[in-house]
């Protein structure tokens, strides 16, 4: 069994071991966390880059020593073009190509304003150079490819190879990479590179920005220069549980922070310290089928909301949704939102700063279109509108689409501070409820929590059917008993990438920090 990893001044958690190196290089050299996290984003850029990238968009929760936790909305907007006439003839808007496309890539301005939070907190910065000198390094001199980029390129290879660019930057020699290959970007290394010597605002505002909208209009995408220099990052509050254990926060609507909220809120009326493995399963999937009709029912655009995404996290409506959960019986189920691939990570400094990040290009290689010159895959994350004018989630320029992206966090009353999350749409406030669930409520250790083996009700990339996926490893009588309840059950590999890669970082009340990856990645806790 892996065992965490502990360490007295400094922790990060990435799925990729090189990202989170990054990360610890930069706490060595006296940065803090939010500096390691920013160098952590741009090495994970270019050594997943099926999973997140440039081009897509970010979200952080920031805990700061003392004080209350900032969140920070590093989501982009539809395009000035993209309206449900632009997609006329479509019955929806397509998951691949120029037309798929139609957002704004936030991430990097989320860089930008973390940095802007960081200088606030004190302290004498790190250069840009030297927070994306790695990223640079490993897209002009290469990294192995892992077996994730290689099955995940084979598998959409039929589906991208065609897409603007795809094919010259994913498929040397004509093909899917073989994993341990040496994979170089050469464009996306020349694009850090004038990012480090420009600044972050050059992606918006800069020539880097002009470069983009240039290619963004050969190319038919509905995203224009304006909506570039439009796009900045946003804090602001982010939602809060008060829950027996402790604070829990995540992140504010358009993402689906609520839900994971949601799910510990209902599980912590149903005493879920006491329950057996396969009773853990069955609370904890009846809680989500109850937070995702609170999801489907209300978030979008929070200018768009019909009332506030706070007043619905309230203990006498945990209550209310717990008592309709049966022992017995699973409720009935509909389908999820379908698949989302990310990263998730965490870092935590000697000052007592923590961070939990995510960023995402949506589905595997996004929209699948590499803007010319540049080496940055954009996004798909605008196929989540609707192209029905009536619906919530209505396509509309200017309007943020919905998100599965959540990174979560933690003040324990034992004292304890706590961020962890994981990748994988559906998946996402799921993996976060058991995690804390095995390791804050029942006992379980951090590594051993976050290896186990876990489910996912719904959809996630690389699986079509919203039935009840459990992993292997579940002891046959609990998967029996599952479905004895009425769980429409399917049986996943023992360790499958399906139910998403997780993480957690704890700082106990000696100030040691504990970290735990997943073993379903290609990750590594990393400390000093």
């Amino acid at each position: 069994m892996i065992q965490s990893n502990m360490a007295p001044l400094g922790m990060a958690v990435a799925p990729h071991h090189l990202a989170s190196e990054s990360a610890l290089a930069v706490l060595r050299d006296g940065g803090n966390a939010i500096e390691a996290m920013v160098a952590a984003a741009a090495t994970i850029a270019v050594v997943y880059p099926h999973m997140n990238g440039l081009g897509g968009d970010g979200f952080w929760l920031v805990l700061p020593p003392n004080g209350d936790p900032v969140a920070i909305d590093a989501s982009g907007a539809a395009g000035s073009l993209a309206t449900i006439d632009f997609y006329r003839g479509e019955r929806a808007i397509p998951h691949r190509g120029p037309a798929a496309a139609l957002t704004v890539a936030g991430t990097v301005s989320g860089w930008q304003e973390a940095l802007t939070l960081s200088g606030e907190l004190g302290g004498e910065p790190l250069p840009l150079p030297r927070l994306l000198r790695d990223a640079i390094r490993y897209a002009a001199d290469g990294i192995p490819v892992t077996a994730s980029q290689a099955a995940a390129t084979a598998e959409k290879q039929h589906e991208l190879a065609h897409q603007p660019g795809f094919a010259a930057t994913f498929l040397p020699d004509g093909d899917a990479p073989r994993p341990g290959s040496r994979f170089t970007q050469p464009a996306l290394a020349q694009t850090l590179s004038l990012l480090s010597e420009q600044g972050l605002d050059s992606f918006y505002r800069g020539e880097l920005a002009h470069h983009l909208a240039r290619e963004m209009v050969a190319l038919g995408m509905p995203v224009t220069l304006a909506d570039l220099q439009q796009q900045r990052a946003r804090r602001c509050t982010p939602l809060h549980v008060a829950h027996s254990e402790g604070d829990l926060w995540n992140i504010a609507p358009p993402t689906q922070g609520l839900v994971s909220l949601a799910i510990l809120g209902v599980t912590d009326h149903l005493a879920m310290a006491q329950a057996d493995e396969a009773q853990t399963v069955h609370r904890i999937v009846e809680a989500t089928k109850k937070a995702f009709a609170l999801r489907d029912a209300h978030l979008t655009d929070p200018r768009h909301m019909r009332c506030e995404a706070q007043s619905l996290l309230t203990q006498d409506h945990f209550a209310t949704l717990a008592s309709q959960v049966s022992e017995t019986q699973a409720a009935p189920w509909g389908t999820g939102r379908g698949p989302g691939d990310t990263v998730w990570m965490g870092v935590m400094d000697s000052s007592g700063l923590a961070v939990s990040f995510i960023q995402s290009i949506y589905h595997e290689f996004g929209s699948g279109v590499v803007i010319p010159g540049t080496g940055i895959t954009w996004q798909n994350r605008g196929a989540a509108f609707s192209l029905d004018a009536d619906h919530l989630l209505a396509l509309a320029p200017g309007k943020q689409p919905f998100h599965t992206l959540n990174p979560a966090a933690a003040r324990l009353k034992d004292g304890r501070t706590l961020v962890y999350g994981a990748m994988g749409g559906d998946g996402q406030p799921q993996t976060q409820a058991a995690i804390f669930t095995r390791h804050v409520i029942q006992g379980m250790p951090l590594q051993q929590a976050v290896s186990a083996p876990r489910w996912l009700l719904g959809r996630t990339w690389g699986n079509a059917s919203d039935s009840l996926k459990l992993e292997g490893r579940f002891a046959p009588e609990s998967v029996a008993r599952l479905r004895q309840l009425g769980h429409e059950v399917e049986l996943l590999p023992d360790f499958s990438e399906a139910v998403g890669h997780a993480g957690a970082i704890v700082r106990h009340n000696n100030g040691m920090l504990e970290g735990a990856c997943d073993p379903r990645s290609n990750g590594s806790a990393s400390g000093f």
